[in-house]
């Protein structure tokens, strides 16, 4: 993971507070929420349609396991994205998402009833995403994400961008940053290796 490295235009959208490591441990240590993206996020955004119209999507596993730690430390998650899918509900079932939105065009909408139902601020909650429509919640989040293959208009709206790219582990390293800047990672590990 590593900060967004471009400046910021003065522009009415763009972000205009400095991007270093430590500022970036203090925006990760006040986390309480990582809200996801789907395609390009969870995914590597292909879509594939059988004949029948079924979709499938490929998710890593890695992610789902760093999602389960988030869960396991007090962290809670949650999706917002715009396309609908019976395969989401299906992952976030599986991995004990209980906040679920799809088909989210203005994805503010859904990001204002979960800070009112989850009692938080935009400074508690953390954002992955790759494309244009995401750059509203980069604005609002105290830490943005993109993953690596993000479109390039997103980067500068960002605090952090990932190594790896969407459906590669990008959602697995943001939840490894968090839980290290947060002091939990290396009990984590350690948990393990003494198991």
């Amino acid at each position: 993971m590593m900060p967004s490295k471009t400046k910021t235009k003065s522009t009415s959208l763009s972000r205009k507070r400095p991007v270093n490591d430590r500022s970036l441990a203090a925006k990760a240590k006040k986390i309480k929420l990582l809200i996801v993206d789907v395609d390009g996020v969870m995914t590597d955004g292909s879509i594939i349609l059988d004949n029948n119209g079924i979709e499938y999507k490929r998710f890593n596993v890695r992610d789902g396991h760093g999602i389960k730690l988030l869960q396991r430390y007090g962290i809670d998650t949650a999706i917002i994205t715009g396309r609908i899918s019976k395969v989401v509900d299906i992952r976030a079932k599986e991995l004990g998402i209980k906040h679920v939105y799809q088909r989210c065009l203005n994805k503010v909408v859904p990001y204002d009833d979960l800070k009112k139902k989850l009692s938080l601020n935009d400074n508690e909650i953390a954002y992955i995403g790759d494309d244009v429509v995401d750059i509203p919640l980069f604005n609002r989040v105290g830490l943005s994400v993109a993953v690596a293959d993000a479109h390039k208009d997103v980067i500068k709206y960002v605090d952090m961008v990932t190594k790896e790219a969407g459906g590669k582990g990008a959602v697995r390293s943001t939840c490894d940053y968090i839980l290290s800047k947060q002091g939990i990672y290396k009990g984590v590990i350690d948990g393990y290796s003494k198991a």
